[in-house]
């Protein structure tokens, strides 16, 4: 009997789950459903502002590290730079890119390894906001899309609550409105202004936080440049 009543218990705790489960995802199909056709824009932003965001909190923690220039001058001091060192620091980070650029000059003088330095700098801060991907699919992990996304995801939830109230004017008749019409239209204006406001707010704290966070990477690696610069040249133990 115990046996049974825990069974039968299980069956029942399993099939409550599978019906919260099945009432959640309802849900959200209704209100994607109730908001209309103008709300897939939105969505689609969303995502994009998510896989963005995502991107940039993975990689900013990899542009610049701390260790790297120890390791470098301990390199410098036993002589052990060579062209699979450079290889090394190329893949390593984007900091390691400015030191490569930096090490492969070291024998030249000093304006030229800081030209070098300046060039590859440039090239680098460029790519924290913009990095390459290939087959043309840079703009997912975009910082500018990041902020095209925050400035019209407002001006789609607008263009939803548009074409809700031309719904609602349009059920709307010299011999009564049907109700589920203008039900109909009131969801689709409101849950559009509502997922416009959803998807720009984030967008737009993000990118504001990213835009400082490069600007101060970029800083501080010309600060490391500088301290390379002055190891190789024997201005700094």
């Amino acid at each position: 009997m115990a046996n049974r009543r825990f069974m039968i218990r299980a069956v029942v705790r399993r099939g409550r789950s599978r019906v919260a489960e099945s009432t959640g995802e309802g849900r959200v199909l209704s209100i994607i459903q109730a908001a209309g056709w103008p709300i897939w824009p939105l969505i689609a932003a969303s995502i994009i502002s998510l896989t963005i965001i995502g991107w940039h909190l993975w990689t900013f923690k990899l542009v610049a590290p701390k260790a790297l220039l120890p390791q470098v001058q301990t390199w410098i001091q036993q002589g052990k730079v060579d062209g699979a060192k450079l290889a090394q620091l190329e893949a390593h980070s984007y900091l390691g890119q400015v030191f490569a650029a930096g090490l492969r000059n070291a024998k030249s003088s000093r304006e030229v390894m800081q030209e070098e330095i300046e060039e590859t700098g440039r090239r680098v801060a460029h790519e924290i906001e913009q990095p390459r991907l290939k087959y043309g699919l840079s703009f997912l992990v975009s910082l500018n899309t990041l902020g095209t996304i925050a400035s019209v995801s407002p001006l789609l939830g607008l263009f939803g609550t548009v074409i809700g109230m031309v719904e609602i004017f349009g059920a709307l008749k010299p011999t009564g409105g049907s109700p589920a019409e203008l039900a109909h239209g009131i969801s689709v204006a409101l849950y559009n202004t509502a997922m416009g406001l959803i998807v720009a707010i984030p967008s737009m704290i993000f990118y504001r936080y990213f835009r400082a966070r490069a600007e101060a990477l970029v800083l501080e690696m010309e600060q490391q440049a500088i301290k390379l610069v002055q190891i190789v040249h024997g201005e700094r133990k």
